[in-house]
């Protein structure tokens, strides 16, 4: 994965570019600061399969709701109550 300062980035792009998609994500960096990365599409796409859908998708969904795993509750602990006597 290679890192690129902005400028270079901006006066290099189709250089940028095909190292993208020869040798995997680059980074871009503002300030040496990490900005953003330049991936290739493929790599994009097979992440944005992976990615959980957001509560607005679940919440508008057509599909039942009920098949996402549960987390596992702990036991009721409860308090004994106070003695005002």
């Amino acid at each position: 994965m290679g890192t690129w300062p902005v400028q270079d980035a901006k006066a290099r792009f189709s250089e940028l570019l095909e190292a993208a998609i020869k040798e995997g994500p680059q980074i871009v960096t503002r300030r040496g600061v990490e900005a953003a990365v330049l991936a290739p599409i493929a790599e994009w796409k097979r992440l944005q399969q992976g990615a959980q859908p957001s509560l607005k998708e679940l919440l508008l969904a057509e599909a039942p709701r009920f098949d996402r795993p549960q987390p596992t509750r702990g036991r009721l602990r409860r308090r004994a109550p106070p003695d005002f006597a």
